[in-house]
């Protein structure tokens, strides 16, 4: 990679893992549905300009707008307001071993003994903190960010199956079509509270500008730019800075306890989502060399 290739991917994961800190603080002003659809407003207006007609395929970007735009972030922004930003940081990182498994439900894709066991080792590690016996996170709201990265798993197979889409289209059409079920989502399950809206101040509107512009605009507009310029095997690795970032954040930002268990949990996490992303895809096995064995 180009040095400033580099240096652009680092700047995007940092943006990322900044953003559990920030939107903590957001929600310290704002009820999660809200605060989400707020974001995805102010996206669906700087995106406008790639807001073409998916011909064929409004559908599926429909299914996928209910899935990522609605069920993931409602559940994660729910999640983050009862638990610490470093842990949902780490938590949120079992959707890659979650796609992996999907894909080999569904696509048929072998799995292989390392990815399985890169996925047991993520799993052990969130396990860990959800054990800790000082400041263990509440387990409903950690349930939630659990579920949150199964609903980003789903929707990572629905793009695969999309096929071909400009991804800024993608996105934009995700944010116009999201705003309208959270709005309903919010006014069901969390009532009348434009209050807190109007009243919100510095980290209400701040986290809503910074999660439109430095987390999907600029964040997800340049890292698809690098995905398609360099293998995803150089630039898939480099997205596990984000949730390091996002502990030193929640630490160093918001004063949350630095702990053994949340140190050690997250390096078990971290390590087994290194090992499923290094791990190359295994090859289908020779079917004459089956029948022959058979």
């Amino acid at each position: 990679m180009r040095p400033i290739d580099i240096l652009l991917a680092v700047a995007v994961n940092i943006a990322w893992g900044l953003n559990f800190a920030v939107t903590k603080l957001g929600l310290g002003e704002m009820p999660p549905m809200l605060l989400v659809a707020l974001r995805y407003a102010l996206t669906a207006l700087l995106l406008s300009p790639w807001l073409k007609w998916p011909h064929g395929q409004f559908g599926q970007v429909a299914a996928i707008s209910f899935t990522l735009g609605f069920l993931h972030f409602a559940l994660m922004f729910t999640g983050l307001s009862g638990i610490d930003a470093s842990v949902a940081a780490i938590a949120v990182q079992i959707q890659v071993p979650f796609s992996a498994l999907l894909a080999f439900l569904i696509f048929h894709d072998r799995l292989g003994w390392r990815k399985a066991a890169g996925g047991a080792l993520a799993i052990g590690g969130i396990v860990l903190i959800a054990g800790a016996p000082h400041e263990a996170p509440d387990p409903f709201y950690l349930s939630l960010t659990i579920l949150a990265a199964l609903c980003w798993a789903v929707s990572a197979i629905q793009v695969k199956r999309l096929g071909q889409i400009d991804t800024m289209t993608l996105n934009a059409w995700i944010a116009v079509l999201a705003v309208p079920q959270l709005l309903i989502g919010s006014a069901i399950l969390e009532g009348d509270r434009w209050g807190e809206v109007a009243h919100a101040g510095l980290w209400g509107w701040g986290s809503v500008v910074y999660m439109a512009v430095a987390v999907t605009v600029f964040g997800y507009g340049l890292w698809y730019r690098l995905i398609q310029r360099y293998p995803v095997t150089t630039i898939m690795p480099l997205s596990l800075l984000a949730p390091t970032f996002g502990v030193a954040a929640g630490i160093f930002i918001l004063g949350e306890p630095a702990t053994l268990e949340k140190f050690v949990g997250g390096a078990l996490t971290l390590v087994g989502v290194a090992i499923v992303i290094l791990t190359p895809p295994e090859k289908p096995a020779d079917p004459k060399t089956d029948s022959a064995e058979a």
